[in-house]
């Protein structure tokens, strides 16, 4: 069987609204809520609204280009196809390294809901191991399971926003308490974190070999998943700030705990850890899919190794790029912490999402869906919030996908020498 056989096209539009889901709402409902409010305070769902603008913005840049180019790869196809292969290739080296980040996150987050600390980085490897495996056995498998595990979450969310509401004794008064005045940067930091919930959305356009009539159903996916998301992070946000407070939320790492503890109905906590669990897992499950596609189309084009591009002969995934990748994201979670997962993978996407901005701007009218504005405002909103994320996440970001452009030089000009 040839090494660059095509993928089977197997889901439709709710299958895709679903996978995006999966990745969206995910462990950053759960983990990114808390440094958010430690940075923005009172201004949280400020913050929530900012990361909602500039992730929609994105979502129609992504959008309009999967329609054009319905094919696997996302934005790393887009970027050579429009701007040329350096910049295809930083978007696909930006996506990859900030979706690592997040599968690590991922992992994390479901062992530090279901484990006690000691166990938490070994579960951590075995969820990636794991989760691997169900990718390798084909995306069918993945959509089915992804959709319960989407199901899991979203109720135990609507579990403790009722739980909050009903017996937290909520008070919007909450929503102004504290700092009144935590400054732009800490307001655009706070929306640089919360985009890490969003991000998700990237996934569905890494499936244009996978969905059936990708032309119509990307686009309607990518915005359907993304007002569904949009919707549940404002109410899980206003609930958390109305019954904790911006300094009870940024008080704990886990503040969905907090609030189901706050309603003193008991029997929402576990239902909480579940809901933690499950939502992470589908998320993991989700992105580990989608890096093996973006890893697909560079190792197809040379731009990694192309044994990495090689096909599944009976479950039609890329098997060998899913495997590397899963190894990698194993080590990550044995030796790096959520919070700086986090930033380092908000980092890595917003540069994935400002060169499918710069993309967009660059069609025609006849593939034009959206206004020039918006990829403007996606543009200019990926490098604030870029910028202004963690120190540490820019610099450590920023290294990581400077060292994968020289790699890829000296590659070129060791390949243009004379032999």
């Amino acid at each position: 069987m040839g090494g660059t056989a095509g993928l089977a096209r197997r889901l439709g539009t709710g299958d895709a609204v679903l996978i995006g889901l999966g990745s969206m709402v995910g462990a950053g409902v759960f983990s990114a809520f808390a440094p958010a409010a430690a940075a923005a305070g009172a201004w949280l769902l400020a913050g929530l609204g900012i990361a909602a603008v500039v992730a929609y913005a994105n979502a129609t840049a992504s959008a309009q280009l999967a329609a054009q180019y319905p094919t696997s790869g996302g934005t790393y196809v887009y970027g050579r196809e429009r701007l040329g292969p350096w910049w295809g290739f930083l978007a696909g080296w930006a996506f990859v390294v900030g979706k690592t980040a997040s599968c690590a996150a991922m992992a994390l987050t479901v062992a530090a809901y279901a484990v006690p600390p000691a166990w938490q980085r070994p579960v951590a490897v075995g969820t990636v191991l794991a989760l691997t495996a169900v990718n390798l056995r084909g995306v069918t498998r993945t959509a089915r399971l992804t959709r319960v595990v989407v199901g899991i979450a979203l109720a135990a969310l609507a579990a403790v926003v009722l739980a909050g509401l009903a017996g937290g004794d909520p008070s919007w008064a909450r929503v102004t308490a504290g700092d009144a005045s935590p400054g732009w940067a800490g307001v655009l930091q706070s929306a640089g974190l919360l985009f890490f919930a969003f991000a998700g959305y990237a996934r569905i356009a890494t499936m244009g070999e996978e969905v059936r009539d990708p032309a119509r159903t990307i686009p309607r996916a990518i915005q359907a998943a993304l007002g569904i998301a949009v919707v549940v992070y404002a109410v899980v946000g206003g609930t958390l700030l109305a019954v904790l407070g911006p300094g009870g939320t940024a008080a704990t790492p886990a503040p969905l705990s907090a609030l189901a503890e706050a309603s003193g109905w008991g029997w929402v906590t576990p239902v909480v850890r579940v809901g933690a669990v499950a939502a992470s897992l589908g998320a993991l499950l989700a992105l580990v899919a989608g890096v093996g596609r973006t890893t697909l189309a560079m190792a197809r084009e040379g731009d990694l190794p192309r044994a990495l591009a090689a096909v599944h002969p009976r479950f039609r995934v890329p098997h060998r790029a899913e495997v590397a990748l899963g190894v990698v994201v194993a080590v990550l979670v044995a030796t790096v912490d959520l919070r700086g997962a986090i930033g380092f993978s908000s980092f890595g996407v917003l540069v994935y999402y400002l060169v499918a901005n710069l993309a967009a701007l660059t069609q025609d009218r006849a593939h034009r869906r959206f206004p020039r504005a918006l990829q403007v405002l996606g543009a200019a909103g990926c490098v604030v919030l870029a910028v202004t994320l963690p120190p540490a996440a820019v610099l450590g970001g920023a290294a990581v996908l400077a060292a994968g452009v020289a790699v890829r030089a000296v590659r070129l000009r060791a390949d243009r020498a004379p032999q």
